[in-house]
């Protein structure tokens, strides 16, 4: 596992509305040495959550029961926080044009390509756009 060393932990913003998923995300961001924001599971506690602090990166369901994460995902664009889009619906044609730029991890998720993927944005400067 990739522990990070920092005066403080990095955290991550985690918002997915499968209780299991979650609870297996949550899991391996602890493992990856981030303090876990999270879970939320409606995109309006994700949205006061980020309204409070701002996380390191984010790890975003993109249909939380029914509900669209696109405002949240734009307000996460907005203070330049990396995202990442991690859903079974963010490669169909309509999702993906509004969904440019920003990495995605399909369902069901592996943790080594996400683990690579979190280090690479992490890596990358702020507003330098990862390229896939």
């Amino acid at each position: 596992m990739n522990e990070r060393s920092t005066s403080r932990p990095q955290r991550a913003l985690l918002v997915e509305d499968d209780l299991l998923l979650a609870m297996d995300m949550e899991e391996f961001l602890s493992d990856q040495g981030f303090e876990v924001v999270g879970p939320f599971g409606r995109l309006s506690q994700a949205l006061q959550a980020l309204a409070e602090e701002t996380p390191d990166i984010a790890v975003v369901d993109l249909n939380l029961a029914g509900e669209l994460s696109f405002p949240l995902i734009d307000a996460l664009r907005e203070t330049r926080t990396p995202v990442i889009v991690c859903s079974g619906y963010a490669e169909l044609p309509e999702f993906r044009s509004k969904l440019a730029g920003i990495p995605l991890v399909a369902k069901p998720w592996s943790p080594q390509p996400l683990a690579q993927l979190i280090d690479e944005m992490l890596a990358t400067s702020p507003g330098e756009t990862l390229r896939l």
